[in-house]
């Protein structure tokens, strides 16, 4: 695969799109507490006393007329706080998308990267589609580096893939850090919109920031991103013939679903891939 050659573009459904959000966007319809949106159903208000559906309400009461004959010696209906019903909206939301992606040259060089460019490239495109933001984070040599920070233009992902350096060690930890990070100022900026991380890698560190071993370093930070609730999906850019299971663990201390490159380009995967991400998160 040539740098940039795309595949059909992935439809990444999650369960972030059944989630309530606040900020709109086109890929998904979700809840939303804000008065703003299609009315879709109504439920009980529970004490709430914004945004009365007075449709469901009336209805709620209804029954009741007969037995409230005091109060409706002075009202010609009688609602009782415990008839509230408000309205359950429903707008559009978008997503972030993350990539975390291995430049080294554990990743077997160029023709690699290559494919992996090409991956990220179709899923951005499908970003891009639905006004997702993307954002890609690259790891090698001794460091990791936020290429391009969450942004929503096509052309600014396009540049930053054309830059990508590669070579040198495997600095998983350092990316896996970085990773966290940025996730979770995301959601303290825009604390509504949950992400997807999509990690490429063959899941070997061989770089620690700290005292512990690269993989033992790796996996806990791997861990710290789990117990956020961070929604993710590991591809394993190892060649089949030198697979050593890596990122397949990596993956088990994400609570993570693992392909590899391949299986990403097939049909059969990605009815795979949409049913894990609609499901709630393995606990």
């Amino acid at each position: 695969m040539k740098v940039g050659e795309t595949f059909e573009p992935r439809k990444l459904d999650t369960p972030l799109d059944k989630l309530t959000r606040h900020h709109s966007g086109r890929r998904s319809r979700t809840h939303t507490e804000r008065k703003r949106g299609r009315y879709i159903q109504s439920r009980p208000a529970n004490g709430k006393t914004d945004d009365v559906a007075f449709d469901a309400t009336i209805r709620a009461a209804a029954p009741f007329q007969k037995r409230r004959t005091e109060q409706r010696k002075k009202v010609a209906f009688a609602i009782q706080k415990s008839d509230l019903q408000r309205k359950v909206r429903v707008k559009k939301a978008a997503n972030l998308i993350l990539f975390l992606v291995d430049a080294s040259w554990s990743m077997a060089v160029a023709e690699r990267m290559a494919a992996t460019k090409g991956a990220i490239l179709s899923l951005l495109t499908d970003a891009y589609q639905r006004r997702d933001r993307v954002g890609l984070i690259v790891f090698q040599k001794d460091r990791a580096t936020l290429i391009l920070p969450p942004t929503n233009s096509i052309t600014l992902a396009q540049r930053a893939l054309s830059d990508i350096p590669v070579g040198g060690k495997t600095p998983l930890s350092a990316g896996l850090l970085m990773t966290y990070e940025v996730l979770t100022q995301e959601q303290m900026i825009h604390p509504d919109v949950e992400p997807l991380l999509i990690i490429l890698t063959d899941g070997a560190g061989n770089v620690s920031i700290g005292v512990l071993p690269p993989q033992e370093e790796a996996f806990g930070f791997a861990e710290q991103i789990a117990a956020r609730g961070y929604r993710t999906v590991v591809i394993n850019m190892e060649h089949a013939s030198f697979d050593q299971g890596l990122a397949q663990a990596l993956a088990d201390h994400l609570e993570a679903p693992c392909y590899t490159l391949n299986e990403l380009k097939a049909e059969s995967l990605l009815n795979t891939v949409r049913q894990e991400m609609s499901e709630p998160k393995k606990k």
